[in-house]
């Protein structure tokens, strides 16, 4: 009784907590009115579902109601994918082909028609009463988390695709804080996936004391996990915005023009021309310099077009154009570290004139081009 009484307490507060962020995001003013609305609506469904902990204990469902509960969680992979898709496209809205997430709960429902939904109240009853041992709830059981694999799997391709389009895009560490968060966000949900997954095979197996025990650490998670979302959103109410536009990929760019055999014969010619002047003007014209270049704006000012200007950097130079114009950045405060004339100069007031915004990141890309800490490179290169 008194481990039933903890799950109960936990339920309780794992549910308030969940519904009050739900409220928060649904009323709070955004300019990601539908991220808040589908992570909002995810919460509330994760409430609904570890109401089974304790809402027994104040009223009593109808049968299938209480079924419709149960698999309203089929739900919460799709709205996530969503929810992370959001986040990822400054001009995300929903599609009529967004509907194809509400199969896997379609299919839940025709499953149980036959021996559930279309049956009396009192057979609904002795159906739930051996509910585990139901060859409908051990089919739909694997069919759920098989489906949730194949979401988690779409997370990270949708997530690694992101961070590839920032890379080749914009050239701010404070670009990738969207990406960070998305990847922290599914690291979480993996984990709280692999918890619920070993307590649903011990539902199947198991003795009550060790079933009491998974759900015991199973609420525990879920409340770090809301209380890591309410941190969040108190240290960053406004994260880097998605990409602009349906931007493609430079792989994709350079599929486009091969089916359309967009082949020009002097090519090499041409992209070697265009490489010379691009590192002409970045050499004399330092646009760099500027903290939130981004390839867009960098094609108007070198008079290229942006998605020739995109190819020729991510593809010709086989680097990102984070990493390409960073590596300028770099060069440019190696110079002045070694400069005598830069001498009473701060590394931190050095990292500001040549386009980093904080310390951390100019730091990481210091040592990623110069492979040592640029108060080292500084003291070794005013020692020799």
């Amino acid at each position: 009784m008194q481990s039933d009484s903890i799950i109960a307490v936990l339920g309780l507060i794992f549910g308030i907590l969940s519904f009050l962020l739900s409220i928060f995001l649904l009323t709070v003013k955004s300019e990601k009115r539908i991220s808040n609305i589908l992570i909002a609506s995810f919460l509330m469904l994760t409430a609904i579902d570890i109401s089974a902990f304790f809402y027994h204990k104040l009223i009593v469902l109808p049968p299938s109601i209480e079924m419709l509960r149960v698999h309203a969680s089929s739900f919460k992979s799709p709205l996530l994918l969503l929810y992370i898709l959001s986040v990822v496209k400054d001009n995300f809205k929903l599609k009529p082909i967004h509907l194809l997430n509400v199969l896997p709960f379609l299919i839940h429902i025709i499953v149980l028609l036959p021996n559930f939904f279309l049956q009396t109240a009192t057979e609904q009853s002795a159906f739930f009463s051996n509910y585990f041992d139901q060859t409908e709830v051990k089919w739909l059981t694997i069919f759920g988390y098989s489906v949730s694999v194949i979401y988690l799997l779409l997370y990270c391709w949708v997530i690694r695709r992101y961070k590839k389009l920032l890379l080749e895009n914009y050239a701010t560490y404070e670009s990738l804080a969207n990406y960070r968060f998305l990847k922290h966000f599914v690291i979480l949900i993996f984990i709280g996936f692999s918890i619920t997954t070993f307590k649903e095979i011990l539902l199947f197996n198991a003795g009550k004391v060790s079933i009491d025990n998974i759900r015991i650490i199973t609420l525990l998670y879920g409340i770090f996990f809301i209380s890591w979302l309410v941190l969040k959103a108190l240290h960053a109410p406004k994260l880097f915005r998605g990409i602009e536009g349906d931007v493609p990929l430079v792989k994709d760019m350079l599929q486009e023009e091969k089916n359309a055999a967009n082949i020009v014969e002097d090519e090499g010619t041409a992209v070697a021309k265009q490489l010379s002047e691009l590192q002409t003007f970045m050499q004399e014209n330092e646009p760099y310099l500027n903290p939130s270049l981004t390839v867009k704006d960098l094609s108007k000012l070198v008079g290229i077009p942006s998605r020739e200007l995109s190819i020729l950097v991510n593809h010709h130079l086989g680097q990102h154009f984070f990493d390409f114009v960073n590596e300028y950045r770099i060069k440019k405060a190696m110079n002045m570290l070694r400069d005598p004339e830069y001498k009473q100069h701060t590394v931190l007031e050095i990292l500001y004139e040549v386009g980093f915004n904080s310390k951390s990141p100019f730091n990481a890309a210091f040592k990623k081009f110069a492979k040592m800490t640029p108060t080292a490179f500084r003291k070794m290169s005013h020692n020799q």
